[in-house]
């Protein structure tokens, strides 16, 4: 489970991302409660437009985003975005405490937060496969939505007690703190231990990465399910608020709901990162129960039943996107890593614009409950869509010993050989040897 660990660039990372994290999750936390409560009257499509704001550049900007996590070395990329990203909370924390901010100040914040995301998201995925080395891709990548989602059970709360206690004002100036272990952990990596990477060519673009995907079924089908799953599923900020004041909380309340979704959510990230590979199965199967699990949550007659649902509501949504995330790292050529990175993170993050404020307008126009049935049934689509396209695709079929058992055939990751190790065995004219319910490892030659 842990086995990236044994990588002392690896450590580092995720000592830093963690406690960074943790200042991540206060301060979205806040930021949510300042629009619902603080900057408007509960008004939940206020908040929506606040997401759709922060969620918009990485789509609109994805035809630079990856191709700059690819050109460029991606530790002085994170120094650059880290640095900015804790600038602008120690902005958004003076002007709350000076009570000057307005909403539409919050919008444009929201919205410079959200470029500055764009490029560092991508970056900092891809970046995680070249602290170690290929075979702990998978590995590594569920360990680190780990680090993430034990900073959200940590940081939810914490901020809802600052919150009550001190203001919203004083958690963003915390967050903006807390980005100074990530500053250091970038310092400390030793950057002759990274994984080398491919000399990208100088005619490189953005649409390599998008001819690459659309020339992989699997990829496009996990991208849409990954879609609708970040559209419409994911609105938590929106949906755990509005279900918190409609059970009588404040915002402490609404802070132990999100940490406790992470309990979920952790479970899911330690159980992935023991699997040995990425299976789009486990994809389609967090889909099915987070649909079944959204169910559940919408008919909770209690703060407390409600708050038992999340926790299988974050272990399905970590096992989705943690799955998924890793199928996509551990499957795509290196050279197109960050380019393709950028596709799925613009396809994940730049589905909110559009369901954020739908979400919204159902919280407001309906209630919270139906806003999470809206969610469910586009789990549900995204989980037919996966599961038709096992079939179509002849990837399910019977068991060739067992009678009435089924079986999935999975793309392997991808072993990447350079010319000085190409030979004829490798590159086929001897077969090579898999165990009888694997498939073949597929071999391309990179220059």
């Amino acid at each position: 489970m842990f086995r990236s660990f044994s990588v002392f660039n690896y450590r580092v990372w995720f000592i830093g991302a963690l406690v960074s994290n943790v200042g991540a999750w206060m301060q979205a936390t806040a930021l949510s409660w300042v629009v619902l409560t603080q900057l408007t009257d509960n008004d939940a499509t206020a908040m929506g437009i606040t997401m759709a704001l922060q969620f918009a550049p990485p789509l609109l900007l994805v035809g630079v985003t990856g191709w700059v996590a690819d050109r460029f070395e991606r530790r002085r990329l994170l120094f650059f975005t880290q640095g900015l990203l804790m600038l602008l909370g120690l902005i958004i924390g003076a002007l709350l405490l000076l009570d000057v901010m307005n909403l539409w100040t919050m919008y444009a914040f929201a919205f410079a937060l959200g470029i500055v995301a764009a490029f560092d998201n991508p970056a900092r995925q891809a970046f995680v496969s070249d602290l170690v080395a290929r075979e702990n891709a998978s590995n590594a990548v569920a360990l680190n939505a780990a680090s993430f989602n034990t900073a959200r059970m940590i940081g939810p709360a914490v901020a809802g007690f600052v919150i009550v206690a001190v203001g919203t004002g004083w958690v963003f100036l915390l967050n903006a703190i807390t980005f100074a272990a990530m500053l250091v952990s970038l310092g400390l990596i030793r950057a002759d231990e990274l994984a080398p990477r491919p000399k990208m060519r100088s005619a490189a673009r953005m649409a390599d990465g998008l001819r690459y995907v659309w020339g992989r079924p699997d990829l496009v089908v996990t991208f849409v399910m990954v879609f609708l799953l970040g559209a419409f599923g994911m609105n938590f900020p929106i949906l755990a608020s509005t279900m918190a004041l409609e059970f009588g909380q404040e915002a402490d309340g609404y802070g132990i709901l999100s940490s406790i979704l992470a309990v979920g959510s952790l479970a899911g990230a330690l159980l992935a990162a023991r699997r040995d590979r990425a299976r789009l199965r486990l994809v389609i199967g967090g889909l099915g129960m987070f649909a079944v699990a959204s169910v559940l949550s919408a008919f909770a007659p209690g703060y407390a039943l409600y708050a038992v649902t999340l926790m299988f509501i974050g272990f399905a949504v970590v096992t989705t996107l943690t799955t998924a995330n890793g199928y996509v790292q551990t499957t795509t050529e290196p050279g197109l890593r960050g380019r393709v990175l950028a596709l799925y993170m613009a396809i994940l993050m730049g589905g909110t614009p559009i369901g954020a404020p739908i979400i919204g307008w159902a919280a407001d126009a309906f209630g919270p409950r139906v806003a999470i049935l809206f969610g469910a049934a586009a789990a549900l689509v995204a989980f037919a869509v996966g599961l038709t396209w096992l079939i179509v695709s002849g990837r399910l079929h019977r068991h060739e010993k067992r009678r009435f058992a089924l079986t999935i055939d999975e793309t392997r990751p991808i072993t990447v050989i350079t010319p000085e190790e190409f030979s004829d065995e490798v590159a086929g004219t001897t077969p090579i040897r898999v165990p009888d319910d694997e498939q073949p490892t597929e071999v391309r030659k990179v220059s």
